[in-house]
């Protein structure tokens, strides 16, 4: 018997992400280890309905745009810091949302992410405490060990010797990928130097910058620099 409109053929519908209302579940597993978003994951007619999600925004702790950006602003406040009167606005800002910008420098900040407006009065966003944290705190070199990678998650876990040496911290897989030119399955072991703020209190906070692969031990020392005897 014919079928004049032929069988309907429909894609299993896909179970909605319980954080937010404009993905479903498999798109924001997808989009929060991807440091372009959920958009980068979705249909042509549904990316501009997914590019605000907030499962994969920088603006979220732990999403891969999030841990992007924490790298991003440290190496700015530590290599081109904002000048002088931009910075003491954001300063000022960070004890008073009514402090003066008698140079309008607000919307300056607002472009890189540092500033906002809530209920339409000036604020600084988590991302600028974190450029203020970055220029006041201490950062040191320190041994960095591999510990392990997850390609699916594009993440790896490391230990920071100048921070803990027995707590790991996770960091972006392609960041280590980039400063090295390893490819991920020989990262695994592998010992580096870089720059850390070793005073941080939790592994979140954990910033790795100018990451090196370590020196290999001359001929006839040993690894913790004694000369094997």
């Amino acid at each position: 018997m014919d079928e004049p409109f032929g069988p309907e053929y429909l894609r299993p519908a896909q179970p909605e992400c319980p954080r937010c209302s404009c993905c479903t579940a498999p798109l924001c597993a997808r989009g929060q280890h991807s440091l372009t978003g959920c958009s980068a994951h979705a249909d042509g007619p549904a990316r501009e309905l997914v590019s605000s999600c907030p499962c994969s925004a920088e603006t979220t702790k732990r999403t891969a745009a999030w841990r992007q950006a924490q790298i991003r602003v440290t190496k700015l406040a530590r290599e081109k810091p904002l000048l002088p009167p931009v910075e003491d606005l954001l300063r000022a800002l960070a004890e008073d949302p009514m402090a003066p910008d008698p140079h309008s420098l607000f919307d300056g900040l607002v472009a890189l992410g540092l500033a906002t407006r809530v209920h339409d009065l000036p604020a600084i966003t988590p991302l600028g405490r974190r450029y203020l944290t970055a220029r006041d705190e201490p950062r040191f070199p320190t041994p960095v060990e591999v510990q392990s990678v997850d390609e699916s998650t594009r993440t790896a876990q490391v230990l920071v010797g100048a921070w803990d040496e027995g707590k790991t911290v996770t960091v972006l897989l392609d960041q280590l990928i980039s400063a090295t030119c390893l490819a991920a399955s020989e990262l695994p072991g592998k010992f580096m130097e870089a720059h850390a703020n070793c005073r941080a209190e939790s592994a979140d906070d954990v910033v790795l910058t100018e990451i090196t692969i370590a020196p290999a031990p001359e001929a006839g020392m040993a690894p913790d620099g004694g000369d094997g005897s």
